[in-house]
Order: C-alpha cells, then sequence, then structure tokens
C-alpha cells in the first residue's frame, strides 16, 4: 500500500535548509582541511577522522569509514583529495544501505488482513515525540489514510493533552483516557475503535520514561500482549523518536530502549536545530536499525521520509 514520499524540490529545498549547520560544520570543515594538499594520505584521514567524531558520526562507525577509505586508497594506489568527497560520500551511503535504509521510494505500509496497520512510538520526554505522531499523523491523513490516534502516554497529563490538540490540528479522532488511565488499556481501545471505524492506521503514544530499564520493558510488553489481543501481529513497527541535537546521548537513549523492546526503525527530530546530523549516520549504523524519518523544521510538513542519497548530498551542499 504505497503512501508518500517521493521526493519533491520543496523536500529537497527544506532539507538543505534544514541541515544546513550540518552541512557548514562538516563540509565547510572538510573543505578548509584539504586546501594546499593533492592526495589522500594519513595526515588527510586523521583529520577527516577528527571531522567525522566531532561531527557526532562517533567514534566506531568513523573508524568503519576511515577503515574503508583506507582500503580504497591502497587498493587505487593513489587518491587525489578531489576525489574524498566522492569516495567518501559513497562509503557513507553504503553504511547507510547497510542499515536496511531504502533508496527514494513512497513510504509502504502492507496489507493485514483488513486490520489496521498499528505503529508504536516510543521515546524519552522531550524529544519531539508526540509533534513526530502529530506530523506523521498528518502525512498518512494527506495520503488519503483513515488514522486513529491512541494516548497511551498517560505518566503526564501534558501528553495527553499535547496529542488530543494534534488530534484536532490534523483533524484524525483520538482514543484516550486522561492522565493515571492503565496505558495497555488505552491501546486496547484504540485498536478496537480504529477496527470498528475501518481505519487504516493506528499510532500509539507511550511513555517516555527511561529511569527503570525493567518498568518500561514491562509496560511496552504488557502493551504489545493487550494489543495483539484486538489486531494479532499488533504492532507492525515500533518507532523510537531521538532528537539529534543532543548527539551521542540520542545514541545511549536508541541502545536503551532496544534492550527494552524490537525497534523496527528510528524518527530523527530536530536536525534543522543542529551541527550534529552526522549522529544519523552513527546510530543508524551502530544500532543496524533503519531511520524511517527525520525532522528539519518546525512546520507540520517538515518530516520527512528519510532518502539516504539526499541526506548524504544535502550534507556535502549538493
Amino acid at each position: 500500500m504505497a503512501l508518500f514520499g517521493w521526493f519533491s524540490k520543496e523536500n529537497k529545498e527544506t532539507l538543505d535548509k534544514g541541515l544546513e549547520k550540518t552541512k557548514e560544520s562538516f563540509f565547510g570543515k572538510l573543505t578548509r582541511s584539504l586546501v594546499g594538499k593533492s592526495r589522500v594520505d594519513d595526515e588527510v584521514l586523521d583529520e577527516l577522522e577528527e571531522i567525522l567524531i566531532s561531527s557526532d558520526v562517533g567514534v566506531n562507525t568513523t573508524l568503519k569509514i576511515i577503515d574503508r577509505i583506507n582500503e580504497r586508497v591502497s587498493r587505487d594506489k593513489y587518491v587525489g583529495t578531489d576525489e574524498l568527497n566522492k569516495v567518501l560520500k559513497e562509503e557513507i551511503a553504503a553504511l547507510l544501505s547497510e542499515s536496511d535504509n531504502e533508496g527514494p521510494s513512497e513510504y509502504n505500509i502492507p496489507e493485514h488482513n483488513g486490520n489496521p496497520h498499528v505503529i508504536m512510538v516510543v521515546g524519552v520526554n522531550g524529544v519531539g515525540k508526540t509533534t513526530s505522531i502529530g506530523k506523521l499523523a498528518n502525512q498518512f491523513k494527506k495520503a488519503g489514510k483513515k488514522v486513529v490516534l491512541g494516548a497511551a502516554d498517560t505518566f503526564r497529563a501534558a501528553a495527553v493533552d499535547q496529542l488530543i490538540i494534534w488530534s484536532e490540528r490534523v483533524g484524525v479522532p483520538i482514543v484516550q483516557q486522561g492522565m493515571g488511565a492503565d496505558p495497555a488499556s488505552v491501546a486496547f481501545d484504540a485498536l478496537s475503535s480504529a477496527k470498528a471505524q475501518g481505519a487504516d492506521v493506528v499510532i500509539i503514544d507511550t511513555a517516555g520514561r527511561l529511569h527503570n530499564k525493567v518498568n518500561l520493558m514491562n509496560e511496552l510488553s504488557k502493551i504489545k500482549r493487550v494489543m495483539e489481543k484486538v489486531i494479532p501481529d499488533a504492532p507492525h513497527e515500533i518507532l523510537l523518536v531521538l532528537d539529534g541535537s543532543t548527539g551521542q546521548n540520542a545514541f545511549e537513549q536508541a541502545k536503551q530502549f532496544a534492550l527494552a523492546t524490537s525497534l523496527t526503525g528510528l524518527i530523527i527530530t530536530k536536525l534543522d536545530g543542529t551541527a550534529k546530523g552526522g549522529v544519523v549516520i552513527g546510530i543508524s549504523d551502530q544500532m543496524s536499525i533503519p531511520v524511517r524519518f527525520i525532522g528539519v523544521g518546525e512546520g507540520i510538513e517538515d518530516l520527512q521520509v528519510f532518502h539516504k542519497e539526499e541526506f548524504v548530498a544535502s550534507i556535502f551542499g549538493e
């Protein structure tokens, strides 16, 4: 069931603008470091390593990229600095591909025997989780799909209230029982309601507590068990929302959530306000979890389906 995601000129302009700080930090430093140098040698690779780490690509992923470039330099005997951008782009794109990041295509949801597609969204407070759910609901609705939201982040009153505001703004129904309600009960009602209405997609918001992994794991497992009573294979996707501007802290959160539940994809937000866009590459590589969406602006349309080629091109100023 194809939905949305074909890359338009407007998408590209928004992406370029959103990644401007990352491009200046990464590509700008790279360009300056190569002034007066004609070939890729150990000194150039040392500088590249420093640039990648300072762009929050992460140490392990950086070393992997450097090793791959080193191999190519050894194999080809001579790689000029003018070729370095091309080689670097290819290796970064290859890493993203290995994490199952598809090339430019529409975002698809499969058929589920007439049942709605169920997406459970996890993430700590403050990363833009509820906002991302609202923007995602807007994308689905624009694609002509019937969407139901479930407010199962009942730990904070603000989370429920915020999701209600988004449901009204986007014009989609919401199932909520207020603060303090049992999250699994809300999820059960949301799926039952969506099924009865013949909805195409259900998006369930969940609590963002990480202070106790055991409690988080138990809560998410309970929500999943209860949802399976309504739709046997639900949830079909578990998306983790991370704040890209926190750099390596986002990576630590990803590791913690991966221990607590089976993540199927990432939403990385707030990339427009940071020079740490390299974190997308590092998290995708180290976690082997595909990036599904990225947030590159404040507007309701600024949550984009992630396209690795366009992302890498924007970082390199193309």
